[in-house]
C-alpha cells in the first residue's frame, strides 16, 4: 500500500491538540518547532505521522505543496 494522499488534506485541516502551538494548523507550525519535535521524537500515531510529513515537506523546500492544497480547498 502506497502513501495516503488524504494526509495532505489532513495536515492543512487539523489543528495541533497541545503544546506551544495548540490550535495552530499542523501545516502552519514553524519549522523550528518541527525540528525540535523531530529531535525529541514525534508523538505516536496519526498526529506524529502528520507532524513528520510537514517536517519533511518544509525541510525539503516543498512548502508550496501545502499552499496549493489549502488553495484547492478554498475553491470548493
Amino acid at each position: 500500500m502506497g502513501p495516503d494522499p488524504k494526509i495532505l488534506l489532513d495536515v492543512v485541516q487539523t489543528k495541533m491538540p497541545f503544546g506551544k502551538y495548540k490550535d495552530t494548523l499542523i501545516s502552519d507550525i514553524p519549522i523550528s518547532y518541527l525540528e525540535w519535535m523531530h529531535n525529541k521524537g514525534f508523538p505516536p500515531g496519526k498526529l506524529g505521522m502528520m507532524l513528520a510529513t510537514v517536517y519533511e515537506i518544509k525541510i525539503n523546500g516543498l512548502t508550496d505543496i501545502l499552499f496549493k492544497v489549502k488553495r484547492s480547498l478554498r475553491r470548493q
